[in-house]
């Protein structure tokens, strides 16, 4: 399992850095399409639940919501138009499940919550990684977000396989530890740190990711952003499946890859707006 997780991460790895460099509509694209795969998961782990949430509705408001944001960066439109965009798809998914309660469903008004917490949950938590990549600098601070995340996970990974041995969370992950955990809040934070001095050596000028703030947001998302990683694992026990799909050998699927991610885009934005 493991040699299956390196040699895969290894063939996207590339791939993935490839695609922030390009920037534009290219990234749009590909992370237009992860966040669609991911929210077609969502609503295959409810049906397997024995819920029916709208798929397409929720896929469309997915889509709607993220090439939406990018639209507005675009074109200097106010993020109000987001709430339009929302409203919308609120409206059009409790029409839907109205109707659905009309002809049967039994758990119609659970259906409705469950596509709009998957629009929000997918859509607009996810449309944030738009977001980061389209700020000043917003190549380095992207590569700075995920890095420090991807950093985090590794170190928890692999520390905890080694030295675990207080559960972390015992009915939604068992096999994490504290130790596992605590070493990858310092593992994110010093790793984070180190590669802002190595992209500000790539840039080749003076770019906003210092080592300090890059270690200040590694910091915040190594605490954080294994919430993600415990929600997803909610959903999937409760209805009990164990992988979102098998997308990814070794990984999973889309929603198992992006749970810490999409944290890490709407904790990282605001961070490096706000603060940086």
């Amino acid at each position: 399992m493991l040699r299956q997780r390196v040699v895969v991460a290894a063939v996207l790895l590339p791939i993935g850095l490839g695609v922030i460099y390009l920037g534009g509509i290219v990234y749009l694209a590909v992370i237009t399409a992860l966040l669609a795969i991911a929210a077609w998961e969502y609503s295959r782990l409810f049906q397997a639940g024995g819920f029916r949430p709208a798929t397409l509705l929720l896929i469309g408001g997915v889509i709607a919501l993220t090439v939406g944001r990018y639209t507005h960066l675009q074109n200097n439109l106010s993020f109000a138009s987001d709430s339009v965009i929302l409203g919308a798809f609120i409206l059009l998914s409790m029409a839907y499940h109205a109707w659905a309660y009309e002809q049967g469903s039994p758990y119609a008004g659970t259906d409705f919550a469950i596509t709009v917490g998957g629009m929000m949950y997918v859509g607009f938590l996810g449309s944030y990684l738009i977001l980061i990549r389209n700020l000043p600098d917003g190549l380095w601070w992207l590569l700075t977000t995920l890095p420090a995340v991807w950093l985090a996970d590794s170190g928890a990974y692999f520390v905890g396989r080694k030295i675990g041995r207080t559960q972390f969370s015992r009915r939604l992950s068992p096999k994490k530890s504290w130790e596992g955990y605590l070493s990858g809040v310092v593992i994110g934070t010093l790793g984070t740190a180190l590669l802002a001095l190595g992209w500000r050596a790539l840039a080749g000028y003076d770019i906003q990711v210092t080592a300090l703030n890059a270690g200040i947001l590694g910091f915040i998302l190594a605490v954080v952003t294994p919430v993600g990683d415990l929600g997803e694992s909610m959903l999937k026990r409760q209805v009990g499946i164990k992988d979102s799909s098998h997308l990814f050998p070794g990984h999973g699927g889309a929603l198992d890859r992006i749970d810490t991610w999409l944290w890490a885009g709407l904790i990282g934005y605001h961070l490096i707006a706000w603060f940086f």
